[in-house]
């Protein structure tokens, strides 16, 4: 089968590589630039005809990504590409998946429907679901999401002594839970009350159970860094040591990032967004449900 893999850029230079040697393909970069009044230049440096098209392309940052992810899967399209589908570690526009208030826009919806339309198939990693049960209530094309708790699971049990996996809100624990039920390790979830972009507030009537334990504070996403920082807050004010920050995927600027590492925690992330946190490989997996999606 022949299969090629497209990137823009080189943040996901290990994921294309294991691509490529996984899957026998060849790797392409497409030629990409900005002319000076700020419009897109685009262009794919070989033969695309016939071949199965992979594009990769982690979506964090996305306004900046998704104008050069859709001139590239019409050109490979225009070009002869048999098929094109997404590789997206990190999947945006998750979020935004209620009306919170009058008139906001549904992003999520709106983001999946134009995904859908251009590519052929999508595989991301642990997509932020909340208010939807699975990608298929929005997205129209055949997906398949990859699971990080294998790869925590392992990672806490070879580093850390007798831990507590602790999620910041009730999201969490449709991570918490599978991550301890596949090592056995413990689990609580705190209250979060959001009164902002900036403001949260989170507190638990169960850690006094579980004192001289090690934290695992787990989240999907660390952005702003807050709910991560009223955690560990309240944490040593309840007498623990500064916790193990667990995040999914790594949408931190440098200064929160240091924030984080100043209260004392030790920040730990899987490869879906690269950072220099980057300690948990989850590229095996994806690879694996490319190849199912790229052989059915």
């Amino acid at each position: 089968m022949n299969t090629h893999i497209y990137y823009i850029d080189d943040q996901n230079e290990a994921l294309v590589n294991h691509l490529v040697e996984a899957m026998d393909a060849q790797s392409s970069a497409v030629e990409f630039r900005r002319f000076p009044d700020g419009e897109s230049y685009l262009r794919v440096t070989d033969d695309c005809e016939g071949v199965n098209a992979v594009v990769v392309c982690s979506l964090s940052q996305p306004d900046d990504k998704i104008l050069p992810l859709l001139l590239l899967v019409d050109t490979l399209k225009e070009l002869g590409a048999k098929s094109v589908g997404l590789v997206a570690p990190y999947l945006c526009y998750m979020r935004q998946d209620i009306r919170f208030k009058p008139g906001e826009a549904l992003s999520s919806r709106t983001f999946a429907t134009l995904i859908s339309q251009k590519f052929d198939w999508l595989v991301t990693v642990d997509p932020h679901l909340h208010r939807y049960n699975s990608l298929d209530e929005i997205y129209s094309i055949p997906s398949r999401v990859v699971s990080s708790t294998t790869a925590i699971a392992s990672w806490v049990k070879h580093q850390v002594e007798k831990p507590i996996l602790v999620g910041p809100d009730s999201e969490s624990d449709q991570w918490l839970s599978k991550i301890s039920e596949l090592s056995g390790i413990p689990y609580i979830c705190l209250e979060k009350q959001r009164s902002g972009d900036r403001e949260v507030k989170v507190s638990s009537d169960e850690l006094a159970d579980w004192s001289g334990f090690s934290p695992i504070l787990i989240d999907d996403i660390i952005s702003s860094g807050h709910t991560m920082l009223e955690t560990i807050k309240y944490l040593q004010q309840a007498g623990f040591n500064a916790p193990f920050c667990i995040g999914i995927h790594a949408l931190f600027d440098d200064v929160i990032y240091q924030t984080l590492q100043d209260s004392g925690a030790l920040v730990v992330t899987s490869n879906t967004v690269h950072h220099q946190s980057n300690k948990i490989d989850i590229n095996v997996d994806i690879v694996a449900a490319v190849q199912r999606l790229v052989d059915s």
